[in-house]
């Protein structure tokens, strides 16, 4: 009995248990068992399909009398995750009433519920901020739509980081070893904290700063600004850097906390009302009277000015010239940019036919440097 009983730990008997050849599969019950539960999975995937269109369909009725979009942007938008998780929730209840399938789907379960649960607040955020960005752009105000869309912007992106970094998080502590490296640095959370807080400080330092700027708005999506000698419009505010497009489409990235750290020109902080100088170095035989009423003639029939501020002074006198400087002003920062070009040309234009002599000219003799006609 006793050597019955070690002839059955040698390693013969051992490699026998196995070896796949010697193994007894009952290939009758396991088809049984693969057509119940594929049968299962089938019906409760039906069920949840149903459920799921028909619990839609009583939302879109409600959406569709609503008076706001946000709704509709929001159901549009996780439509497809909800799909997939009642299709999820019913096969874990039908996994409860069949162990094989219970077996199968548990461990992909325990991966995919963060998931679908992830998927479903990102969409969500998503259709919150495409709906309101939509309510956004029919605003009369242009300031007050630059400072929501900073907002909203900022924001969105926040949220959209950290729903990522949970959901990812979330799936992997459902591995095993994933768990228990966690469990280790809980055990030394001061240790870790001081070296994830080591390593992520650049990553906080834009979080905080992007953060800032949603806040306090030192700066808006569509202001103009002037950094490091450029001027252009913000395009884009993102956490780590913020792009500044220029007239000839140019694009420069700034970090954001440079716009914290340093000064910076914003010309349309409140609004794009703006006044602008036009300077002319003219000879001081220039009668500055009839270039006044010209000017003053020449403003006040540009469509593009505004009414606000006009005005020819002169600024500088010396010897050989004097400095005119002609400011005027306009609603926005383009068309600004337009009154001061437009009125430059035509100053120019008058000066030349009027006062001649008012334009500055330099001409230096060289002996024999150029030869004229008649010299010998």
């Amino acid at each position: 009995m006793l050597q019955n009983a070690n002839s059955a730990h040698t390693p013969l008997a051992m490699f026998d248990q196995i070896n796949p050849a010697s193994w007894r599969i009952d290939l009758n019950a396991l088809a049984y068992d693969i057509t119940v539960s594929a049968l299962i999975v089938a019906v409760a995937v039906v069920i949840a399909y149903l459920i799921y269109r028909a619990a839609f369909h009583l939302v879109s009725r409600v959406t569709r009398v609503s008076e706001t979009n946000v709704d509709d942007e929001i159901v549009g938008r996780i439509r497809a995750p909800i799909k997939w998780s009642f299709i999820a929730i019913a096969v874990t209840l039908a996994a409860q009433y069949d162990a094989s399938l219970g077996l199968l789907w548990e461990p992909l379960a325990q991966f995919l519920r963060p998931a679908l649960l992830g998927w479903i607040a990102y969409n969500a955020v998503k259709g919150f901020t495409a709906a309101i960005e939509a309510r956004i752009e029919i605003s009369d105000d242009p300031v007050a739509m630059r400072s929501r869309r900073t907002r909203l912007a900022v924001l969105s992106r926040v949220l959209t980081f950290g729903i990522i970094v949970i959901t990812v998080g979330l799936m992997l502590f459902t591995i095993p070893s994933v768990r228990a490296i966690g469990t280790t640095m809980l055990a030394s959370a001061g240790l870790a904290a001081l070296a994830i807080g080591a390593a992520a400080q650049p990553a906080l330092k834009s979080l905080i700063a992007g953060l800032q700027i949603a806040l306090t708005e030192p700066l808006r999506l569509g202001d103009l600004v002037k950094v490091d000698g450029e001027v252009g419009r913000v395009e884009e505010i993102r956490m780590s850097f913020i792009t500044v497009r220029t007239w000839d489409e140019r694009v420069i990235i700034v970090p954001t906390s440079r716009f914290l750290d340093a000064s910076f020109e914003n010309w349309s902080r409140e609004n794009e009302k703006l006044s602008g100088p036009v300077m002319l170095h003219l000879d001081p035989i220039a009668d500055v009277t009839p270039i006044r009423a010209e000017f003053e003639r020449f403003v006040r029939a540009h469509e593009l000015y505004d009414g606000r501020n006009m005005a020819l002074l002169m600024t500088e006198a010396y010897p050989e010239s004097v400095e005119l400087r002609l400011s005027v002003s306009a609603s926005t920062i383009g068309e600004l940019w337009q009154l001061r070009c437009d009125l430059r040309e035509h100053m120019l234009r008058w000066l030349r036919e009027n006062q001649p002599d008012a334009l500055i000219r330099h001409r230096l003799e060289v002996p024999n440097g150029h030869p004229k006609a008649g010299e010998p």
